[in-house]
């Protein structure tokens, strides 16, 4: 599964369930539908009440699946030094949001400090920077 395929099975999702993203009171009234009582499901996401337990169950199965493809497809290894360039830790020297964003994948902060060292040496023998 990439990830374009996770974006379309979210967004399958969220309309099957009637949910939808507002951030602005104009933004909820051109898109609620009338008579429908909704409820805020967090970062701006609207869902039909009573349809928030599921379509959230249902986002984290999609989002888990993507994880185990990625891990089977990449490694755990080539995963952790995307993430470490996709925060620029080689700038920051901050491991931590690194360590967030791979903790749906059941990486560890162990794990992402293992590969620290040798992807801050690629960097610098690449100056990538």
């Amino acid at each position: 599964m990439t990830r374009q395929d996770l974006d379309a099975r979210i967004s399958e999702i969220l309309h099957r369930h009637g949910a939808f993203f507002a951030f602005s009171q104009r933004q909820f009234e051109e898109r609620q539908v009338r008579g429908v009582k909704y409820a805020h499901c967090g970062a701006g996401m609207i869902c039909p009440v009573g349809a928030a337990d599921q379509l959230q169950a249902e986002i984290r199965a999609a989002i888990d699946a993507y994880h185990t493809a990625d891990l089977a497809e990449n490694g755990k290894v080539k995963v952790i030094w995307r993430e470490l360039a996709n925060h620029e830790a080689q700038l920051t020297h901050d491991i931590t949001p690194t360590v967030e964003a791979l903790q749906g994948y059941g990486i560890t902060r162990e794990e992402v400090k293992a590969e620290w060292a040798g992807y801050l040496r690629h960097c610098v023998e690449n100056d990538l920077f």
